[in-house]
């Protein structure tokens, strides 16, 4: 059985967003123990590393949310109309959600590049470039926007009302760790 591109990307995002997931943690870990036990060694910039990090996984799965529908929608509106209504409404779901992400990307890319021309620094004894955190903004868009470009175009043109109904995740999209029967309900 071939691997799926999409499968190696979302494997590749969920292991980037646990790697900065653990690090948040060990930081805050080792900074609540210097605190107390030695005050000497507490390290000033842990809070701040620890935001730069938790906003960098937030951005990086939010594109996540996008292929299991995760995100905010209408799914009362939804479930009020035949799949073929559905169906219309999902793409205009997906052409806002579209413009939303580009403009984040547009506009992220302003903030970075604004950032490292004034060569923006943290006020914390860190000096960490801001460049860097603001990245997030646009990386994170740019991930969205080909989530919803790819589920656009599942939309438009390879749309079975008798699958494709709010909440449907087909079984290749399902999360790895869900097992079989998670499995065999998105099927049914």
């Amino acid at each position: 059985m071939a691997i799926r591109p999409d499968t190696i990307w979302d494997k590749i995002e969920r292991t980037l967003v646990g790697v900065l997931g653990a690090l948040a943690m060990i930081i805050g870990l080792v900074q609540v123990v210097g605190r107390y036990f030695f005050p000497a060694y507490a390290i000033s910039w842990a809070e701040e590393v620890i935001v730069y990090l938790v906003v960098w996984a937030v951005m990086i799965i939010s594109s996540q949310l996008v292929r299991t529908d995760g995100h905010v929608r209408p799914d009362l509106v939804l479930r009020l109309v035949p799949p073929g209504g559905q169906r219309w409404l999902e793409v205009l779901n997906c052409l806002v959600a579209l413009a939303f992400c580009v403009g984040m990307v547009w506009y992220g890319y302003q903030i970075v590049d604004t950032s490292m021309l004034l060569d923006e620094r943290s006020s914390s004894d860190l000096q960490f470039p801001m460049w860097i955190y603001y990245s997030s903004l646009p990386a994170g868009g740019l991930l969205m926007t080909v989530r919803y470009l790819i589920r656009l175009y599942r939309y438009l043109f390879h749309f079975d009302p008798a699958t494709m109904t709010v909440g449907h995740i087909p079984s290749h999209e399902l999360p790895t760790n869900l097992g079989t029967d998670a499995g065999a309900v998105a099927e049914h």
